[in-house]
């Protein structure tokens, strides 16, 4: 009898309050570790902050080069859409992750779907992917030594440098302490492209243009691309804001991960905002006339100043995705053993190793590999376009496969999403 006078309310509050509790049990990182390494301690703003430099890189540098291609207006277009739809991607990477917390990267969500395989497969994907930023990345802070120093010969040597500055970065433990450089990081690139974009509206002609004479300045509001030129630009646009898969790692370690959706939508709005100011602008004063790197288009002296202050934030960003590989290696190694959060021999040896490996396979890859850039691109097709449209897309319709048969609105957003993994498979046929 009594059990009959309890109230719905209390009923209901009680199972909230065991479904938190079976989600918390379920986290990879536990919360209050007596003695161990306190993982949980990022907030959504860190978060935001760290989301933020993840997204805003060199590939911004980029983007003038696409609007070259597909006009002022088209490619306007580009950019706001794709961010916006990577943006609700990763929202819905992060809607699942809550939903099931014991997945701490895309690999994990994908082992769901896929079996051991597949969890396999993807992670190995993830890793190779990883590994060719970091070899760009040593390749874009060994070309800004090279800009400083004007002194070519020493390129191997700025490469190892920079190799050593990026494992050093990642190898710091938790997103919460890699979280303040992340600040410093996102702060000196912005000024760095903001004194670049200023620089290139000074000037008479653009660097790259001819010295002397008339010339075709390039800029058009409408262009009209062949369908290769426009897709290919297109494309650019979207690998260059699509690292929200790497949001993922960041979500285990946040205080309350229900906070992640504040963390996405405002870093997306941001980086949105800040892509398309900036590269509207740059294309308007330096139209096709864009030089390689992007930095020189402003002159030798803001080329120089451009990439001195820039260089802390190429390498924490470069480090963070570095961090994110060995992060996904580290939890498969020690998971659901007491040296995930211990600070014991095993627990460093295994974190500080992976990151030496990482960082020694990325000097390799930069050093040794002739086409860095042509496997870039590769890797942006393959594994960029599956991590921010196909996998989010099959995520979400293994979770809401009900939506199939049920009402229209449901059947709506079930076809939108079936949409996302088409439009996913023709940017990986398309870029490939």
């Amino acid at each position: 009898m009594e059990k009959d006078n309890i109230s719905p309310h209390v009923r209901a509050s009680d199972i909230e309050y065991d479904k938190e509790a079976d989600l918390e049990v379920r986290e990879v990182f536990k919360k209050d570790i007596d003695g161990g390494v306190q993982f949980r301690t990022v907030s959504w703003q860190r978060a935001a902050v760290v989301f933020l430099k993840i997204q805003f890189a060199m590939s911004i540098l980029a983007v003038p080069g696409a609007l070259a291609t597909l006009g002022a207006v088209g490619g306007a277009i580009s950019i706001v859409g794709w961010g916006a739809l990577n943006t609700y991607t990763a929202i819905v990477l992060g809607d699942f992750h809550n939903r099931h917390p014991e997945c701490h990267t895309l690999a994990d969500m994908m082992g769901l779907l896929w079996g051991r395989i597949g969890r396999a497969l993807v992670g190995a994907q993830i890793l190779v992917a990883q590994v060719l930023i970091t070899a760009a990345g040593i390749v874009s802070i060994s070309t800004a030594f090279n800009a400083l120093s004007e002194h070519g010969a020493c390129t191997v040597a700025f490469s190892a440098v920079a190799a050593v500055l990026i494992t050093g970065c990642s190898s710091i433990r938790t997103f919460s302490r890699l979280g303040w450089l992340t600040w410093a990081g996102f702060i000196t690139f912005f000024i760095a492209v903001f004194i670049f974009v200023v620089a290139v509206t000074q000037q008479d002609r653009p660097a790259a243009a001819p010295p002397t004479g008339d010339f075709d300045l390039g800029w058009a509001p409408i262009a009209y691309p062949t369908f290769i030129a426009g897709i290919t630009a297109s494309a650019n646009i979207f690998i260059s804001c699509s690292g929200s898969s790497m949001y993922l790692p960041v979500i285990s370690e946040m205080r309350r991960p229900k906070d992640y959706r504040k963390a996405a939508l405002v870093a997306g709005i941001l980086v949105v905002s800040l892509y398309l100011t900036f590269s509207l602008v740059t294309y308007r004063w330096c139209g096709v006339w864009l030089s390689t790197p992007a930095f020189g288009s402003a002159g030798t002296m803001f080329k120089k100043i451009s990439y001195g202050i820039a260089l802390p934030g190429l390498v924490i960003g470069v480090g963070i995705y570095q961090h994110v590989a060995a992060k996904l290696v580290f939890v498969w190694t020690l998971r659901d053993s007491k040296h995930l959060q211990s600070n014991s021999v095993v627990h460093w040896s295994t974190w500080l190793g992976l990151n030496l490996l990482l960082g020694a396979l990325g000097f390799i890859v930069a050093e040794a590999v002739p086409i860095l850039n042509y496997l870039l691109g590769l890797a942006g097709s393959l594994c960029f376009a599956p991590f921010s449209l196909i996998f989010p897309a099959l995520l979400w319709m293994y979770d809401f496969r009900s939506a199939r048969s049920g009402p229209a609105a449901g059947k709506a957003l079930y076809g939108f999403h079936v949409f996302i993994m088409l439009l996913g498979l023709f940017m990986v046929i398309g870029g490939t």
